[in-house]
């Protein structure tokens, strides 16, 4: 019989996997590589990211990354915004590919060639970076009789179409504007990316997982067939659903004490596990209070490593203050590093203004 993980053992694993369990002595680069994709639908998330994880991290870091064309922002694992590393973004975008075309079905109408479609839209944003706006635009010239929001799903779901500065970096406004990754990194994507190697950077950077939960970080399907044919470490939850790992990876003890933390909106913590497995990070009784019905996914603070509350800095003329609120009773010493935690948390996100203060409201 495979050993029994339970919730808080899950919890201590993937928060030490997530560099969460202590600031890990890493480089904003390394750390992107080692967190396999960083959810990134609004710029700053992960600089909140990495500013949690990281010893000494500013923003200025991963700002030097983006305009460097070391790491990028595109479109990727469920059909969402990600940062990645640039080779990662080489072989992850091939590999979501399926995921991306599955999501075009019945957008364009018959008689469009949709590969017609794609090359006019390599042509033009290698030509110079473009909004979507004005992609859509000038492909509607072409086919007018297509609505502009489909012909640009076409080219961004056929397309690894990168998000280049001043887009994504620190304190800097302004809409997205792209071009293709092959054009901004001079290099050519991955031409049959397999996905052993993605299962074994997930389970490094969340696991220990089911199938159930690569597909929900994934968006991909039938990995079942491959993690069968992998060498993996085979546990069970205490539902009793298998999970999997990497033989050499390391699972704390359940107990290890661990800070707390401030995740950011988005935070993949929150997002790339099934439904049977996330109440690693996360008691279900408190999901409608951080997924919203819009698709927003809030910030969240972790007590023990798990998520106790939601927090959100409001800004007056001369102050910034960081209202968290609190979902369940926390001890002195953990208000007291909440209270720590965030104002240097504010020294990050408001360093301009003269007053800052941490509130905690009770649940």
């Amino acid at each position: 019989m495979p050993e029994v993980l339970g919730r808080r053992a899950l919890n201590r694993a993937t928060l030490e996997r997530q560099l969460l369990s202590a600031r890990a002595e890493l480089s904003a680069l390394e750390a992107v590589e080692h967190l396999y994709g960083m959810q990134a639908q609004a710029p700053d998330p992960p600089y909140i990211g990495l500013w949690s994880r990281l010893a000494g991290f500013v923003p200025d870091d991963l700002a030097r990354l983006i305009n460097d064309r070391l790491v990028v922002r595109l479109v990727l694992m469920r059909s969402t915004i990600h940062l990645v590393t640039a080779d990662d973004c080489l072989v992850l975008r091939p590999l979501m590919r399926p995921v991306l075309e599955r999501a075009l079905r019945g957008r364009v109408p018959a008689g469009v060639d949709l590969d017609e479609v794609t090359a006019t839209g390599r042509k033009l944003v290698e030509e110079r970076p473009l909004t979507f706006r004005e992609l859509g635009e000038l492909l509607r010239e072409r086919w007018p009789q297509v609505p502009a929001a489909d012909l640009v799903a076409v080219v961004r779901n056929t397309l690894a179409l990168v998000q280049v500065p001043p887009r994504g970096i620190w304190g800097v406004g302004g809409q997205a504007a792209h071009t293709t990754a092959e054009a901004w990194l001079g290099r050519p994507l991955a031409e049959r990316p397999g996905a052993e190697e993605a299962i074994r950077r997930y389970l490094a950077a969340y696991g220990p997982a089911t199938v159930m939960d690569l597909q929900q970080w994934s968006g991909l399907t039938r990995l079942g067939e491959v993690v069968r044919e992998m060498d993996l470490r085979v546990f069970a939850a205490e539902d009793g659903a298998k999970l999997f790992d990497l033989p050499e990876a390391e699972r704390p003890d359940p107990d290890t004490p661990v800070p707390v933390r401030y995740l950011s909106e988005f935070d993949n913590m929150l997002i790339s596990f099934d439904r049977r497995t996330r109440t690693r990070i996360c008691d279900e009784e408190y999901r409608g209070r951080i997924f919203t019905i819009n698709g927003i996914v809030k910030a969240t603070v972790l007590v023990d490593g798990f998520v106790r509350g939601i927090w959100k800095v409001t800004r007056g003329r001369r102050e910034a203050t960081l209202e968290v609120e609190l979902f369940a009773p926390v001890s002195e010493r953990e208000r007291a590093d909440l209270e720590a935690e965030g104002a240097r948390l504010l020294d990050v996100l408001a360093p301009a203004s003269p007053s800052r203060e941490v509130r905690l409201h009770d649940a």
